[in-house]
């Protein structure tokens, strides 16, 4: 089998708009970076739900993120980041 490569997809650097630049910062970075960036952020502040570790309780900065939400998914994350980066 040839050897893996690297998801072109996942690689190309992507521009933050300025609600999600607002966390993860401006400059343009894969997507890869930009979620564990966002995923520094959350656990940073506590907003990983207690009881319910898979779903992410918003600050203020995120519910801008999450579009009003006070709570999504973590599998809601891929969403709206390609909501706010192109």
């Amino acid at each position: 089998m040839p050897a893996a490569k690297a998801n072109s997809k996942f690689m190309k650097p992507m521009t933050p708009d300025t609600v999600l630049a607002d966390i993860v910062g401006n400059k343009a970075m894969p997507r890869t970076e930009i979620v564990k960036k966002l995923w520094s952020y959350i656990k940073k502040h506590g907003l990983q739900d207690k009881k319910n570790k898979r779903m992410i309780n918003a600050d203020e900065k995120l519910k801008k993120f999450f579009g009003g939400k006070k709570q999504v998914t973590m599998f809601e994350l891929a969403k709206f980041i390609g909501k706010h980066a192109k």
